[in-house]
């Protein structure tokens, strides 16, 4: 075998022996697959604009509201952006109604209707009352909302009054989505959140009492400080509240972020590295004996059924979606864009009438293929015969079964009959997994690859 092909092939293959929860793969690759997007000069932003606005949507969409204020900066996190100040929460819901109603009329707003509608951030319910309440209840009158459409407010437990959560519902809010990442409070304070593990509990309580829509938590594993213990304790507490759904997280060490800083210079220590998928494991474990069924490969529901978790599936199938805020993104006609993201910049662009847009890029041409993909991962299941329908898909699928082939004899899968089942290890590595599968489709040598993995399966 050349040595180059060798070099390769090692970045995709994964460890055969020992356990694969821990040592599948060298990496775990926390961030979610992407791919070969065209990047548009910015003198032609005005003329893709165009089209995109003029042209009616098809298929399933979304829309993104982003709100990019937050009181405290939180160690972990690498999207912390503007310190909040209440005098600009008005300014800015007026700023992105403004963003909405210039979009009255328009094509894009045509064909099928909205089916998620998504306040992320940032802190969204760091917003006023009446701000929140104005935001959603005239977006909901502005944009094509479907019936079902699921209406998500995303925020943290830290200053979500009551007063808050009533006018969110009051407004159309369905679903919510707080960042609580762990129960444990000596956890919770080294990481920067300021609410107490009594705090969050009753503002969940409150939430669940209010009983007007899916109320839905992430938890991270691998936290400096967690133990097993205080980890079984989270997965315990998720139950006994009586939450809707759960996301589980591994996390994610973002360069330049306060909480990498501090484990450089060694002030906290994580959990290792090769621990994280027996986290994951008990997670995975604690949800089943609970009764609550995995609808992702990281999102959990309850048997209330409440949780649907629209919004998060249909960003990684590739549908449209319009975004709103300074920051957000958003993809239309297969093209993706970015707003503005100074909160200054983009509320004076619009005063002045101008498209507030800072970049463009063309999606990959084998976009519907590789989202076909993801999708699948993402769910668990890859179904082997919806992506050899999809154009490309019959000489990618070809290529790419030797080395699910391999996959499934290092235990991270298993085949039955048309579709690939990831097991607990193969969903604990599944964001490396597409990274790698997207990656194999890309590389220049795939086919040599695939020969010789189809070889080393016959051995």
């Amino acid at each position: 075998m050349p040595a180059d092909l060798a070099e390769a092939l090692a970045g995709f293959m994964a460890a055969t022996r020992g356990d694969p929860l821990r040592s599948a793969f060298s990496d775990v690759r926390r961030a979610h697959p992407g791919g070969l997007a065209a990047p548009v000069p910015a003198e032609e932003f005005e003329a893709h604009w165009a089209v995109m606005s003029q042209s009616p949507r098809s298929g399933p969409g979304t829309a993104y509201v982003h709100v990019p204020f937050c009181e405290t900066h939180c160690l972990f996190c690498g999207f912390y952006k503007y310190h909040w100040r209440k005098r600009d929460g008005a300014p800015y819901v007026d700023s992105v109604l403004t963003q909405a109603r210039r979009l009255q009329g328009l094509p894009l707003l045509d064909g099928p209707p909205l089916r998620a509608l998504y306040l992320g951030g940032g802190t969204p319910t760091i917003l006023a009352a009446p701000d929140l309440h104005r935001l959603v209840s005239e977006l909901r009158a502005l944009l094509p909302l479907a019936p079902d459409c699921e209406i998500t407010l995303e925020g943290r437990i830290l200053a979500f009054t009551e007063d808050k959560m009533r006018a969110a519902f009051d407004a159309g809010v369905n679903r919510v989505s707080l960042g609580v990442q762990t129960f444990d409070e000596p956890v919770r304070h080294s990481l920067g959140r300021k609410a107490g593990r009594q705090a969050v509990i009753a503002t969940l309580e409150k939430l669940v009492a209010l009983d007007c829509g899916a109320i839905v938590i992430d938890l991270i594993y691998g936290l400096p400080g967690q133990s097993f213990e205080t980890w079984a304790e989270d997965l315990r507490l998720v139950e006994a509240i009586g939450l809707d759904g759960v996301d589980l997280y591994g996390l994610n060490l973002i360069p330049g972020t306060p909480l990498t800083t501090a484990i450089d210079k060694r002030k906290l220590d994580p959990v290792p590295r090769q621990d994280l998928g027996v986290f994951y494991a008990a997670g995975a474990e604690a949800m089943e004996q609970a009764g609550w069924e995995a609808i992702s490969t990281s999102h959990w529901r309850s048997p209330s059924l409440r949780e649907r978790s629209v919004y998060n599936y249909l960003s990684k199938t590739g549908a449209e979606c319009i975004a709103f805020g300074a920051g957000a993104g958003g993809a239309l006609g297969g093209v993706g864009y970015r707003l503005t993201p100074t909160v200054d910049a983009y509320a004076r662009q619009l005063d002045q009438g101008q498209l507030p847009i800072t970049n463009m890029f063309r999606a990959r041409p084998d976009a519907a293929l590789v989202n076909m993909i993801r999708a699948g991962m993402e769910r668990g299941r890859l179904d082997s015969a919806r992506v050899r329908a999809a154009p490309g898909g019959e000489a990618a699928m070809d290529d790419l079964e030797p080395l699910l082939a391999h996959w499934s004899r290092a235990g991270l899968m298993v085949r039955r009959q048309r579709f690939f089942d990831l097991t607990v290890a193969g969903r604990f590595w599944q964001v490396a997994m597409t990274q790698r599968i997207i990656g194999f489709l890309d590389h220049p040598q795939r086919q040599p690859m695939a020969t010789l993995l189809l070889e080393e399966g016959e051995k």
